[in-house]
Parts: C-alpha cells; sequence; structure tokens
C-alpha cells in the first residue's frame, strides 16, 4: 500500500471522518480527500507528524517502514542502555562515541530475545530523517554489518569517519550505495567506487525514544 492508501484505511478503522481529521489539521476536508486519493504532486512532509498523530499512528507506519501498529504497554521489565554518542542525519559529520552518562530505559520486550550486547543507543543529530527520526532522538540500533533489503534504513560509517542514519538503496552485485534523507529538502549521496571500501553498516534502527514536552 501507498501512503494516500494507509491514511484512508486508517482513517476508517478509527471511525474519524476525512471532516473531522481536516478539522484537527487545521486544513479543509478537500485537502484530506486530496491527500488520499493522491491527487497532489508531492506529499507535504511538514504534515505527516501531525496527521499521524490525528490518525494515532506514527509517520513510519503512514511511509510503510512499520509494517504493523502496536497499542502502547505499560511494563516494568527493562534494561537501561547508555547513550554512546551521536549519529547525524544530514552528512559530512564525525561519528562521536562519547558517553557523557546520558541513559535511556527500553522495555525488554523490544529487544526480541536478544542479548543487550547486540544493541546500542545514539542520538539523532539533524532534521534529514524528518518525520521519522527528529533532532535529538535517542534510536537502539541492533548491531549488523548488513541490512536485509535495498530501501532499509541503517546507520552508515563513511569516508572511513562520517556516520549518517539515512535509507539505503543498492543493488546486489554492482559497486555503489545510496543514502536517501526522508526530508524532500535533502538531497541523497551516493557512493561507489574504491569509497565503497570505507563505507559499512554499523546497524539497523529497532526503537526510537522521543521526549515530548
Amino acid at each position: 500500500m501507498e501512503i494516500y492508501d494507509r491514511i484512508k484505511q486508517r482513517r476508517k478503522e478509527i471511525g474519524l471522518s476525512a471532516e473531522k481529521v481536516a478539522e484537527e489539521l487545521g486544513v479543509s476536508p478537500a485537502t484530506i480527500y486530496r491527500y488520499e486519493n493522491n491527487d497532489i504532486k508531492k506529499f507535504p512532509a511538514d504534515i505527516l507528524e501531525p496527521l499521524a498523530k490525528v490518525l494515532r499512528t506514527t509517520p513510519g507506519y503512514l511511509l510503510g517502514v512499520e509494517d504493523n501498529l502496536k497499542n502502547p504497554q505499560i511494563t516494568f521489565d527493562i534494561v537501561t542502555f547508555p547513550v554512546v554518542g551521536s549519529i547525524a542525519a544530514g552528512y559530512d559529520e564525525i561519528a562521536v562515541e562519547d558517553w557523557s552518562g546520558e541513559t535511556v530505559e527500553i522495555p525488554t520486550s523490544y529487544l526480541k530475545g536478544r542479548k543487550k550486547e547486540e544493541f546500542f543507543v545514539l542520538s539523532v543529530h539533524g532534521d534529514s530523517m524528518y518525520p521519522l527520526y527528529m533532532d535529538g532522538d535517542k534510536v537502539l540500533i541492533l548491531k549488523q554489518t548488513t541490512l536485509d533489503h535495498s530501501g532499509e534504513i541503517g546507520a552508515v560509517l563513511y569516508e572511513g569517519e562520517n556516520a549518517t542514519l539515512k535509507k539505503v538503496e543498492y543493488v546486489d552485485g554492482e559497486d555503489w550505495m545510496r543514502m536517501v534523507p526522508v526530508n524532500p529538502q535533502y538531497k541523497p549521496k551516493t557512493i561507489e567506487g574504491a569509497a565503497l571500501e570505507e563505507c559499512r553498516i554499523l546497524g539497523a534502527p529497532r526503537l526510537v525514544i522521543r521526549e515530548i514536552s
């Protein structure tokens, strides 16, 4: 399904009219119908997060990055992780590995039976992955050296010392990799040829921890 299919399906699942969604967002009902019918040139990135809140879901679900919805659960079975550094949502930022003492608590169930040592937590800096990942978000990353498929989001180390969080596109057997932002204000960056030798996958994000003021 595309984003417009998910918007319409989710709106109907929770029993909201297009008029009610429009009222909550401060737009006209016609605008919501245009979103649902894909009657726009480009979906506006700045409406995605507020729209997801009205539809009681996440931007990732609407974009198709998250496959299913989960109801919130209260748990006291937690694992504490240090925030070991930061990762850029933009480009050309040197990877920082420096624990300042900051920690986050994560429900054990989110580890999916894996050991704590298979994960690490970084803080996001920048807005090129907005609205999926925002400046200041903490991200739980599963350590892995490859991604499951082209288009998956990964933590990437490139040019030997720069780290970023991006959608990673590639074709098996070809000598290139493209890092693609979610925010349309930023351009993709292609790594190819000899530069690939200084590029590696650090892991894949599994959970976003965001403070809500």
